[in-house]
């Protein structure tokens, strides 16, 4: 099957997909950007992901290209024309083609560009034997809440990793505190068994995957907290792993060569795992 892609107002090949060489995006990386999960067809948590976009867009004073709704209809399309069952689907606004000037354009239009990829979630041997992880310096800006396309200090630290061995970089901020991974939100278990995670400000990305994980927690019982945590703390954690809309919840079993807990994944991990398994499940249709 043919692979498409879409940009503004046109489903094209994918090979042929190409933006304005004065997209705002290329020259500026002024735009934000979405990553949905699709089971059996379905997008995952759509609304959550959208309310997320539009957040991020009126952080940067930017339009959106089209209404909601049609975006919904657009993604669809998409999916089914790309026969896409499970995988992602990438969704990119910018601010649009104009002469190159740092401030901000009268009258560009912003340009939505989507492409979809098959995938599958979470090899067998990823969750028997957890994934490792190594700390890099945040060098990112302060407002990383914003789901911006300017990715080259997540670029350069996903590569320090791989060159590492590593799964996932998880960056430190100047006070010994994790944020969260390159692309995912970074979480421990304490030895007395409470859930902790960075709470959602102006230093990291608030995922929605991170979310659900934490209505899943309150409605098991569990107990989490909010609050920044040091690398030696996760070190000395009883567990820990990581969330995003790929790798939904990973167990975490190095960090920097040093294993955590028993060295294999901890049950109050797979657990979550299971249950974020079985809402997506429940949020598909039959």
């Amino acid at each position: 099957m043919p692979r498409h892609a879409y940009v503004n107002g046109r489903y094209v090949p994918h090979g042929d997909a190409t933006v304005h060489i004065e997209d705002r995006g290329y020259q500026f990386a002024d735009g934000v950007y979405e990553v949905i999960t699709i089971v059996d067809g379905h997008l995952v948590d759509e609304e959550p992901h959208v309310d997320r976009l539009d957040r991020s867009l009126n952080e940067l004073r930017i339009a959106w290209p089209v209404s909601r709704r049609a975006l919904g209809f657009l993604m669809r399309t998409l999916i089914r024309r790309n026969g896409v069952r499970t995988g992602i689907i990438y969704i990119q606004v910018t601010r649009g083609v104009a002469p190159r000037d740092f401030r901000f354009p009268k009258g560009a239009e912003p340009s939505l560009v989507m492409t979809t990829r098959h995938m599958t979630f979470g090899s067998p041997k990823l969750m028997e034997e957890g994934v490792s992880v190594v700390t890099i310096p945040d060098i990112r800006w302060q407002r990383r809440d914003i789901k911006s396309i300017a990715l080259l200090p997540q670029a350069l630290g996903k590569q320090q990793a791989a060159e590492a061995g590593a799964f996932e970089a998880w960056m430190v901020d100047p006070d010994g505190t994790v944020t969260e991974g390159t692309s995912s939100n970074a979480w421990i278990v304490t030895g007395e068994g409470v859930l902790v995670t960075r709470p959602a400000t102006n230093l990291i990305l608030n995922g929605i995957t991170r979310l659900r994980i934490l209505k899943l927690a309150a409605a098991a019982g569990l107990r989490y907290e909010e609050r920044p945590f040091t690398v030696e703390e996760a070190c000395c954690a009883r567990e820990a792993f990581i969330s995003s809309a790929t790798t939904f919840v990973t167990p975490v079993t190095r960090i920097d060569g040093r294993s955590i807990g028993n060295g294999v994944p901890g049950s109050l991990a797979s657990a979550l795992r299971a249950d974020y398994l079985a809402f997506v499940g429940e949020a598909v249709p039959a």
